[in-house]
């Protein structure tokens, strides 16, 4: 007997309180984790949690001690208690929540430094934002601001500049795009670009400017222009009373190759006779008037271990290398630093590089008493040196290969490897990587093939106004291309990227905005096959603060189409992604989603994407679903196929979704919405079971009977296998549908399309039993009805002689068997071509061959 009836009934009381009580306590809104869906920093969670839960205000102090959520909240809270209690009754904490306009304003003029402090503590992102308001409403001097910005942690060049009066606008022209900045913004305004040839008529829309919390401007890119044209470009600015601001003005784009002073042009036989190309000891420099430049003319640049760099251009400025072939260097083929105007075409990179003296936990280090492992050793290095372009090289085969993940954080070399601050200004960023192909091998592969320094920083990186487009970029035991740190107006585009543990990481976007469109990212995972996602973001909260663009992308891996990594222990980030394709295979925890964001940042959102998980065969999210709008064919398999098999790669939109100047719109025409499969489909085939000879197939008749009651209806009892001869033609847009009934306990019920009269396992289609066998069909049986919609042409095309109707039960005797299935209007349908009365246009999601 069980003991608990011997409890009396005191103790049942007793039990039942306490229990009772637990349930309260753990239900009670002071505790439990909120999920504030319209909160997007620390301040504006603690916003939100406390409207929630205080209901006087002795209580405040008490329930934020109780706050139970993330820990990126719960750092500020405990250091910054008092002041946020104050922020809170004052109505100033308030302003920090999402606004669509300008809030009232509550009174700052008593606001302490220390509560200053405590706002920048609370609301990293918005910069420029709190600086403005404190300045205007609050009597804290600028000192004061800047010395309560800098003891929240943020970074002193960043706080001096958000304020600075003489910020200037800035428009950085590339050879195919125009980088803008205008600063001085107010976050509620909106924005409107246009630009032309200036030799055109009719002007095209731009991408709206982003607005840029950190110095609070708007920034944005045109892209896809032409090179060395001149382009009337026109930027509208207006408020939230509708007072608007102009911009009208001209830009040249650069030219695809550089001036060349005739000179300073070095055949490579004339200047080089073995070891180490030294510009910098030879004195080769040009000029903004004419580069200097070194032609390679068949003789191979060939150096030891004992110089840096196989080429040294050093500080030389306005050089151009061109066809050379670079072998060897201690740590780099080609290296540069604080330096500009570079120009590299052309040239093969190999054999570059330290080797493994000592190798420790599968990490190799030069030396046997060296501490630092071997890293960052690079094919090309441009050292705080910008305004480059780097086109049409081959890096490849680097002396030492990177370790993998199971020893750590991959080390070992790069095929490029960029740090684009320069010590001036004007000269910082405005890289150009185009065209190249960096590869590894299976065996032997890079750690990151493009590598960017000084990830953490806004100073690191591209910096600012770079593009990287056209490349073919293959085997990393990390990331394929590292664009972290500063981010604003840097494009990655048009590039093809595979085998890497990660595709492109965003991980920090400390400036942003930065766009990621028409690349190819697939079949990833390092050297043992594990992978993590196309693209890594992270850290907007721990290093604030840039919006990332995602827009038309192909993405077929296994894991993750865009997911986080920790900066700082931060996973927090900001995208805005359109018109992708995300396939991934696998499913449990953190992995096999299109977008992978367990902070569900409100910033964010998903727009037409196709989002389609292979095992689940259906969308899959970890996301803020609020800000998801899916494409109409995410579930239409057969679409995303033949998307997959296209080379090509064109994604059917409406005409809503179009991107301005990033969209290349391809045919265009009708097609079908996935919402019903025979929506102006043709029927082609009707089994008529009087008109076809039918007989037990192979040796799977075991007892039972098959009896047709009409033309339309078969039904099947026993352990029965049953062909009818039929000479079918099954395409990739076939569809069989029919009705089913079954009664007992079989093992298999299906309808098979088979060849002869052997059984083919991936021929038969299951669509009821509890034996898995075959195509798994079973989903497709909707309990509420009898009528089965099934894609066949997903699973098996071509010729079939036969169609097999199976009951199959093997697991009970003869005369136990009470197993019976009925088979009725059996029918082939050829669905027509797309086609829903909307007019759709074709982007081409992959913008190169």
């Amino acid at each position: 007997m069980n003991r608990f009836f011997f409890i009396n009934i005191n103790t049942k009381l007793i039990l039942l309180a306490i229990f009772t009580l637990f349930l309260f306590s753990c239900a009670s809104p002071a505790l439990k984790k909120g999920d504030y869906s319209q909160a997007n920093q620390p301040g504006s969670v603690l916003q939100l949690y406390l409207s929630d839960n205080v209901k006087a205000p002795a209580s405040i102090q008490a329930k934020l001690k109780a706050y139970k959520g993330s820990s990126n909240v719960k750092k500020r809270v405990k250091v910054y208690t008092n002041e946020i209690e104050t922020l809170y009754l004052s109505g100033v904490l308030e302003l920090g929540l999402p606004q669509k306009k300008s809030p009232p304003m509550p009174d700052m003029t008593n606001l302490s430094i220390d509560e200053a402090t405590a706002l920048f503590a609370l609301f990293p992102i918005d910069t420029a934002k709190w600086m403005n308001l404190m300045s205007k409403h609050s009597n804290l001097n600028n000192n004061q601001i800047y010395e309560a910005a800098i003891t929240a942690g943020l970074d002193p060049s960043v706080v001096f500049l958000a304020s600075a009066s003489g910020f200037s606008d800035s428009v950085t022209p590339l050879i195919n795009s125009i980088g803008l900045v205008f600063y001085g913004q107010n976050e509620y305004s909106t924005t409107s670009v246009q630009f032309k040839l200036a030799s055109d008529t009719e002007w095209e829309k731009g991408l709206d400017l982003t607005w840029e919390p950190i110095y609070g401007a708007f920034a944005g890119s045109i892209v896809y222009l032409e090179a060395d044209a001149v382009y009337d470009i026109h930027v509208t600015i207006s408020d939230s009373k509708g007072n608007a601001e102009e911009y009208s003005f001209q830009q040249k784009t650069q030219p695809n190759t550089p001036p060349i002073d005739p000179n300073k042009i070095y055949y490579l036989s004339e200047i080089y006779s073995g070891g180490q190309l030294d510009l910098e000891a030879l004195n080769i420099e040009g000029s903004k008037d004419g580069y200097a430049k070194i032609i390679g003319d068949g003789q191979v640049i060939q150096a030891d271990d004992q110089v840096l760099s196989a080429v040294n251009i050093g500080s030389q400025a306005y050089i151009m290398l061109e066809n050379l072939t670079i072998r060897g260097g201690q740590r780099y083929g080609i290296f540069a630093k604080k330096t500009h105007h570079i120009w590299i075409k052309g040239c093969d990179v190999a054999e570059y590089g330290r080797v493994a003296v000592d190798m420790r936990n599968n990490i190799a280090y030069s030396s046997t008493t060296n501490n630092s492992p071997i890293n960052y050793d690079s094919g090309i290095y441009l050292e705080r040196s910008g305004v480059a372009v780097i086109e049409e090289c081959e890096v490849h085969r680097p002396n030492l290969g990177a370790n993998s993940w199971v020893y750590g954080h991959p080390k070992g070399p790069n095929a490029l490897q960029v740090w684009a601050y320069h010590p001036e200004e004007q000269y910082r960023g405005q890289m150009i990587v185009r065209n190249n192909r960096f590869y590894g091998t299976q065996e032997h592969r890079f750690n990151d093939v493009i590598e960017g320094r000084k990830n953490f920083e806004r100073t690191g990186g591209f910096v600012r106004d770079s593009a990287i487009y056209g490349n073919y970029l293959a085997y990393a035991n990390d990331d394929l291309i590292e664009i972290d740190g500063g981010q604003q107006n840097v494009l990655v585009y048009d590039n093809e990227m595979t085998q890497g543990y990660a595709g492109i990481s965003i991980a920090p976007n400390t400036l942003g905005p930065s766009y990621i469109f028409h690349n190819h990212i697939y079949d990833l995972g390092d050297e043992t096959g594990k992978e993590w996602t196309a693209i890594k973001a992270g850290g907007l909260i721990a290093k604030p603060a840039g919006r990332t663009y995602v827009y038309e992308n192909f993405i077929d891996v296994e894991r993750n189409g865009i997911a986080a990594s920790g900066v700082n222990g931060d996973t927090t980030f900001w995208v805005t992604t359109q018109n992708n394709a995300f396939l991934t295979q696998k499913t449990g925890y953190s992995v096999g989603y299109c977008i992978f964001d367990k902070e569900k940042y409100i910033g964010s959102s998903s727009t037409n994407d196709i989002c389609y998980n292979r095992n689940t065969m259906d969308a899959r999210y970890e996301f803020n679903l609020d800000n998801v709008t899916e494409h109409p064919y995410s579930d239409d398999l057969s679409y995303i196929e033949e998307l997959k098999a296209s080379d090509d790669k064109l994604l059917a939109i409406s005409s809503e979704f179009i991107i301005p100047n990033i969209s290349i719109l391809g045919e265009e025409g009708n097609f079908l919405s996935p919402n019903s499969p025979t929506l102006d489909s043709e029927t082609y085939w009707i089994l008529n079971a009087y008109e076809h000879e039918h007989s037990a197939f192979s040796n799977q008749l075991k007892y039972g009977a098959t009896t047709i009651e009409d033309d339309n209806t078969v039904v099947l009892t026993g352990n029965n296998w049953t062909k009818f001869e039929v000479n079918l033609e099954i395409t990739s847009d076939t569809v069989l549908e029919f009705e089913l009934d079954m009664k007992g306990s079989p093992e298999i019920v299906g309808i098979g399309f088979e060849t002869d009269n052997s059984v083919t396992k991936s021929r038969l289609a299951q669509f009821g039993g509890d034996q898995p066998w075959g195509i798994d069909a079973v989903k497709y049986l909707d309990d509420s009805s009898s009528k089965i919609v099934f894609p066949i042409g997903e699973h098996i095309t071509g010729s079939a002689k036969f169609l097999v109707l199976t009951l199959d039960n093997d697991a009970v005797d003869k005369w136990k068997n009470r197993d019976e299935a009925t088979f009725k209007n059996i029918k082939l349908i050829q669905k027509a071509s797309r086609a829903d009365g909307d007019e759709k246009s074709m982007v081409r999601l992959i913008n190169f061959h």
